[in-house]
């Protein structure tokens, strides 16, 4: 079990411990904790803590326009350590990889990769998806029972089609109820990975009693900044009988598309308690 949460963050996702060029300690608070177990975070916090870490380290002047994120085991709910570096530097595109560290049991629980180009509005547009009915339309659902409600309470959920519990595909806004770290307001790339990570349980196919559909990684694609609170996502999960599974969203702000992403679900049983 990880070390309790540090309650000096307990209107934010993180504590900010210490932070130097390239590298942030952090405690994390109960807010991160995913529906699976108290004592393990949902991705989403800490794949915006990475993100956080490589903008600091690229500037004002860069957007992302693709992160994956890879888990390499559960992320516990206890001090973690992000070290970002710059692995491919260039005018146009740049390449920032962060590793997230455990300190309590000093091993790495993931990783990112993110693609940064220049910062402009002047481009073309083509191709974008058709936006979803907005927040207003949308409404709240209880959280089901076997979901822990660490994470799922930290944000403020509008449900347009479907809700957690419901089998197929969904569609939602979402809106964080808090900072990353005491002070600082989410960036518009750090509110859609809190939200992103969650498409695997908004478009959940299977009953979470009996089935686990965890996802390994994440990779988003993103053609805008979001702006506003609000992110929304159309999602929806492929299972084809094996171990792995696909979750999917189109992601959009109120005015408009501003990217997808991609989970790759590992696809199991649930353990069921011995009698």
């Amino acid at each position: 079990m990880s070390p309790p949460s540090d309650d000096r963050s307990a209107d934010s996702f993180y504590s900010l411990d210490d932070s130097g060029p390239g590298s942030s300690t952090v405690t994390s608070s109960r807010h991160t904790a995913g529906p699976w177990s108290p004592d393990a975070q949902h991705g989403g916090p800490p794949m915006a803590l990475m993100a956080r870490e490589a903008g600091r380290l690229a500037g004002e002047e860069r957007v992302v326009s693709r992160v994956t994120c890879d888990l390499l085991g559960p992320v516990p709910v206890g001090r973690l350590r992000a070290s970002a570096e710059v692995v491919r530097p260039g005018r146009s595109v740049e390449l920032v990889e962060v590793r997230l560290t455990d300190l309590a049991g000093d091993r790495d629980v993931a990783r990112a990769a993110l693609w940064l180009v220049p910062r402009s509005q002047d481009g073309p547009r083509v191709g974008l998806p058709a936006t979803p009915p907005g927040p207003a339309a949308g409404h709240e659902h209880p959280v089901p029972p076997g979901w822990h409600r660490g994470y799922l309470d930290a944000v403020e959920w509008r449900w347009v089609e479907g809700a957690l519990g419901e089998a197929g595909p969904a569609t939602v806004w979402m809106r964080p109820r808090m900072g990353l770290l005491p002070g600082e307001e989410l960036s518009a790339l750090q509110r859609m990975l809190v939200c992103v990570d969650s498409a695997s349980g908004v478009s959940a196919a299977l009953d979470i009693t009996r089935w686990q559909f965890m996802n390994t990684e994440l990779t988003a694609h993103v053609v805008r900044e979001a702006s506003g609170p609000w992110i929304g996502m159309r999602a929806a999960t492929t299972i084809a009988g094996g171990a792995a599974g696909l979750a999917r969203a189109e992601v959009f702000d109120e005015h408009g598309f501003v990217g997808q992403s991609t989970q790759s679900l590992l696809v199991r049983p649930t353990p069921q308690p011995t009698t």
